[in-house]
């Protein structure tokens, strides 16, 4: 007969499968089957939504969790909650089990605050009720430090608000912004005007100051053709011809300057002027001196 038949692994099996299953939700609650924990005991007026496996810290270090919560409505602490910690943390007379805030959507956790250690301090024994406050939550801390100061926040818009407002209502504000539109229309049309000067009147300017500049090149071309050393030669020989006819004009020789340098000659010319002048006063005075007319003849006189 055969013992392992198979109802009998199937029954194993389903066994096993138990077992797994307990030891690993147990384990996802976060207890530990092959550490030693030792169990206090605390008591709340009010949780504040603690639940069973909710962490126990001390200085911000996972020492244990919440195993269970008892409650009892008719007493005024109406709920006696059972922690496990690691054996190896001691805790002495006078540790807090304080029940506090651990984020900001509202989780509950439990951190031990240990009373100052002397060296005659005793410890608490395992299964011992330990004194328990119920920590400033961490919303009311935020709200004791940021409503002073939203409160300022909130006078400092409201000022800025009035400010705002009186500014809009200001008639000096509507003429600037009234001012401001014209300008930016008048802007736009100016774009417009100089858009259309640089899409026509710009490529015949640029056209007339290309031909400019070719004939600038013709003539800089005809320039450089141009022989400088003859052109400079005729005229320094130019310049020495009128030296010479100068120093000659200057000097008593030829006729010119025999006009400008003899005295006596200019002398001469002034007389023979000023008797020509006397004589053709005397002839438009006494014209018959000097012409008769007769039809018939005259008497010599």
């Amino acid at each position: 007969m055969k013992i392992f038949t198979r109802e009998v692994r199937v029954g194993i099996m389903v066994v096993v499968a138990i077992l797994v299953l307990y030891f690993g939700l147990n384990f996802l609650k976060g207890k530990d089957f092959f550490s030693s924990s030792n169990y206090y005991y605390a008591s709340y007026e009010n949780v504040g939504g603690l639940v069973v496996s909710s962490p126990v810290y001390v200085k911000g270090f996972k020492v244990g969790q919440v195993e269970s919560i008892h409650y009892d409505f008719t007493k005024k602490q109406s709920f006696l909650i059972k922690i496990s910690v690691s054996k190896d943390i001691k805790l002495p007379v006078g540790t807090i089990v304080q029940l506090y805030d651990e984020g900001l959507m509202g989780g509950k956790a439990v951190q031990l605050i240990y009373a100052p250690i002397v060296l005659t301090q005793t410890m608490h024994e395992p299964n011992d009720t330990i004194a328990s406050e119920v920590g400033i939550g961490l919303m009311a801390q935020l709200s004791g430090d940021l409503v002073p100061k939203i409160e300022s926040i909130a006078t400092q818009a409201d000022s800025l608000i009035r400010s705002v407002r009186v500014l809009v209502q200001n008639k000096d504000l509507n003429k600037s912004l009234s001012s401001i539109q014209h300008t930016t229309a008048d802007l736009a049309v100016t774009s417009a005007q100089l858009k259309k000067v640089m899409n026509t009147d710009v490529p015949h300017i640029l056209s007339d100051v290309n031909t400019v500049t070719g004939d600038f090149k013709q003539i800089t071309g005809n320039l450089k053709k141009i022989d400088y050393a003859a052109t400079f030669a005729s005229i320094d020989h130019t310049i020495a011809n009128l030296s010479l006819i100068t120093d000659k004009m200057n000097s008593s020789e030829g006729t010119i300057g025999l006009l400008l340098n003899n005295k006596d000659l200019y002398i001469n010319l002034s007389n023979t002027a000023a008797s020509s002048d006397k004589l053709l006063i005397d002839m438009k005075q006494n014209p018959k001196r000097y012409v008769h007319f007769s039809l018939f003849g005259s008497k010599t006189k």
